[in-house]
């Protein structure tokens, strides 16, 4: 098994693509890797969220914030884009900040999203990804809040935030090995992106069972996914970034999520299917 096989699997699909498309693989238990663009700085769309949530537990740690204090949603909160408490819940209601933290990730909660950007400083992530030496992972503005934006000229060629493929692997791979704010609330993290809600993505074509941490992101021109995927050979971290996409439609077979499925099923292929869960 080798980079090589990967890239026999991946490259072919990849070119195939009417789009821009970066790629980045590594199998924290072997170290094998591959990388295709990996370096390329890409839109994140809601992936960016992912860390919003890091940067949420460092916060937490370092009691700067709390994660059971409560969040009130009001009317001039509510923006639009995906979630569950712009069209499902009334002003007033009240959540504690790590329900909100839940909500960004399983949902991609636009709403939710700005309350924890609220609770922790817009500048804050980018400040924390810069010092983890992911200096092209940053976030641009609040969710559908234009006006709140940090860095316009970032803002206005990636849209609410940036990566690379390989720096967003960087991230998971320190995320899995409780590496970032503690072990227990890499933990913790995890089990919120386990329960990440899109299946039209790195999840489509795995086998039913399969256990997937990851976030996703969509906009029109852009489709990215990033997680850990639990194979037979270990933990495989996987980011596949896509922009400029001749496909934007928002259909469930659009062909960059069709490509990001196919790229994870690969992966999952190359290393010996889904991890088997042992009978207790």
């Amino acid at each position: 098994m080798s980079a090589a096989d990967l890239e026999t699997r991946i490259a072919p699909l990849v070119k195939e693509h009417k789009g821009k498309v970066a790629v980045a693989v590594k199998n924290l238990k072997t170290g094998e890797t591959y990388f295709l663009n990996a370096d390329a700085v890409m839109p994140t769309a809601s992936l960016i969220k992912l860390p919003i949530m890091v940067e949420t537990y460092w916060q937490a740690k370092d009691e700067k914030v709390k994660l059971d204090t409560a969040l009130t949603l009001k009317k001039e909160d509510k923006v639009p884009g995906s979630g569950i408490l712009t069209p499902h819940f009334s002003a007033g209601a009240t959540f504690p900040l790590k329900d909100a933290v839940r909500l960004m990730i399983v949902y991609s909660d636009n709403t939710a999203t700005n309350m924890v950007l609220d609770s922790i400083g817009l500048p804050s992530t980018n400040k924390r990804m810069e010092s983890l030496g992911l200096k092209e992972t940053r976030i641009n503005a609040k969710v559908f809040r234009a006006d709140t934006r940090i860095d316009q000229e970032r803002g206005k060629k990636y849209g609410l935030g940036s990566t690379t493929a390989r720096e967003m692997v960087q991230l998971l791979e320190l995320i899995e090995q409780g590496k970032v704010v503690s072990p227990e609330a890499c933990k913790e993290m995890l089990g919120h992106l386990k329960a990440c809600d899109d299946r039209e993505k790195m999840t489509r074509f795995l086998p039913a069972g399969t256990v997937v941490a990851h976030k996703t992101g969509s906009v029109n021109a852009s489709k990215t996914d990033a997680g850990i995927i639990y194979t037979q050979s270990g933990p495989v971290a996987v980011c596949v970034l896509t922009d400029e996409n001749a496909d934007q439609r928002w259909v469930a077979d659009n062909a960059a999520q069709v490509l990001i499925g196919k790229i994870a099923k690969e992966t999952v292929d190359q290393f010996g299917g889904p991890e088997k869960k042992e009978k207790k």
